[in-house]
């Protein structure tokens, strides 16, 4: 009766030598205190890829607001006037600040994969091109 009552005890309370599953938490990338951002009751939130071949460039352009680059693939360059350069490898992300020209280049030997996370006043371009 006894080995009956710890059978079903055991049956209900699922296998004691089972190791618990760990809670997913979010890995910080990045932290970064910035200005810039829109202030009005609403804002827009664009999330995008993009995919740029060895060789390739962006258009030489601005962002009215700060942009944020994650890199899933391969290394990203960006070149802004007046800054340093920034190289960004995959896992990695970066803080593109407003109003600043740039161009961001695919400078390696593999393709280019960003995940890009823009928030804006709504019906703000992404970009603005310099010409």
């Amino acid at each position: 009766m006894q080995r009956m009552t710890l059978a079903i005890l055991a049956a209900l309370c699922g296998d004691a030598s089972a190791q618990p599953v760990p809670e997913a938490r979010p890995e910080f990338l990045l932290r970064e205190t910035i200005t810039g951002m829109p202030r009005g009751e609403r804002q827009d939130i664009q999330v995008l890829t993009a995919t740029i071949q060895p060789g390739q460039a962006t258009v030489f352009h601005t962002h009215a607001f700060p942009v944020t680059v994650y890199v899933l693939q391969g290394t990203f360059t960006l070149e802004m006037e007046g800054r340093a350069t920034a190289v960004v490898s995959a896992g990695q992300a970066l803080v593109e600040p407003p109003n600043v020209r740039m161009t961001g280049y695919n400078r390696g030997a593999e393709t280019l994969k960003v995940l890009i996370v823009y928030v804006a006043d709504p019906g703000t371009p992404f970009l603005h091109p310099v010409h």
